[in-house]
C-alpha cells in the first residue's frame, strides 16, 4: 500500500489532497496546524486505519522533526510528500509606492519562513524515507506568482518572492534527487477557493477537490513522473516559465 505525507491538511487543497489520496488507497499522514478546525476529525472517523493526524507547524523545526519521527516509527518508506502548507496576507504585498513599515518586512520574513523554508524543513526531515519508497515523488504547491519570466504584477513582493525562492528550491531538489529516481513537481494550483488569507476566497474559480484530483492524475502519469520531464507546471500539466 502506498504511503503519503501531506502538510497543511487542515482545509483547502491540503485537506482535499489528503482525502483524494485516501480514496485512492494511500495510507496518509496529515500535518495539522489548526486542531480547532474539525474537517480532519471527520475524515479520521471515515478512514481510522489509514489516516494519521500529526501536529505540524512547518515553521518549527522541532515540530517538523517530531512529525518525521512519528512517521518513521510506523513506516520504513514514503512514496509521496505533498508540501501544501503556506501563508499569505495583505502585509508586505503592496507596490513599491505603498507605505512599507516594519510590520510589512516582518510579514515578508514570515512568508519566507513558511512558504520557502517550511517545505525545505519538511522535505529534509523525511528524505531518507522518500528514497526508500516506490513512488519517490515530492509535490510542492507553489504558484504562478513565483514565475519571474511570466510575471505581470506590480506588487505582491512578499508572497511572490517567497514562491520564486520555492521554485528555485524545487529545481535544486530535482537536480540533486534525479539520480535517485525521485520526481519533484512544483505546481501552480490555480485560483483556489481556499483560506490563504484567513478567509475563504469565494470569488476564486478553482475548486480544491477538482485540483486535488487533477494532481493525483499527474502522479499517475508516466510522462510527468519522469525526472527528466518539466517540473514547474500548473495543476493541469501545462509547463510554466520560471
Amino acid at each position: 500500500m502506498k504511503t503519503a505525507y501531506v502538510t497543511g491538511a487542515d482545509r483547502g487543497l491540503g485537506f482535499a489532497l489528503a482525502r483524494t489520496l485516501l480514496e485512492r488507497g494511500y495510507n496518509v499522514y496529515a500535518g495539522q496546524y489548526m486542531p480547532e478546525w474539525n474537517e480532519l476529525d471527520a475524515l479520521k472517523a471515515q478512514y481510522a486505519d489509514r489516516l494519521t493526524v500529526l501536529p505540524l507547524d512547518i515553521s518549527s523545526l522541532a515540530q517538523v522533526n517530531a512529525a518525521a519521527q512519528a512517521i518513521a516509527q510506523n513506516e520504513t518508506s514514503l512514496d509521496l510528500l505533498c508540501n501544501v502548507a503556506g501563508v499569505s496576507g495583505k502585509a508586505g504585498n503592496g507596490t513599491i509606492l505603498d507605505p512599507f513599515g516594519e510590520e510589512d518586512y516582518e510579514a515578508i520574513r514570515r512568508y519566507y519562513d513558511v512558504n520557502t523554508l517550511g517545505p525545505l524543513r519538511v522535505t529534509r526531515s523525511v528524505i531518507d524515507l522518500i528514497l526508500k519508497g516506490e513512488g519517490k515523488a515530492v509535490v510542492t504547491i507553489s504558484s504562478e506568482a513565483g514565475s519571474v519570466g511570466g510575471n505581470w504584477r506590480k506588487g505582491g513582493y512578499g508572497y511572490c518572492m517567497s514562491k520564486a525562492a520555492l521554485n528555485m528550491q524545487s529545481a535544486i531538489l530535482q537536480h540533486s534527487l534525479a539520480e535517485h529516481g525521485v520526481k519533484v513537481l512544483c505546481l501552480h494550483p490555480g485560483w483556489l477557493r481556499s483560506y490563504m488569507r484567513g478567509e475563504l476566497n469565494e470569488e476564486a474559480t478553482d475548486d480544491p477537490a477538482d485540483v486535488a484530483n487533477r494532481i493525483a492524475g499527474l502522479l499517475e502519469s508516466k510522462i510527468w513522473m519522469d525526472p527528466a520531464s518539466p517540473m514547474y507546471l500548473d495543476y493541469r500539466g501545462i509547463p510554466l516559465a520560471y
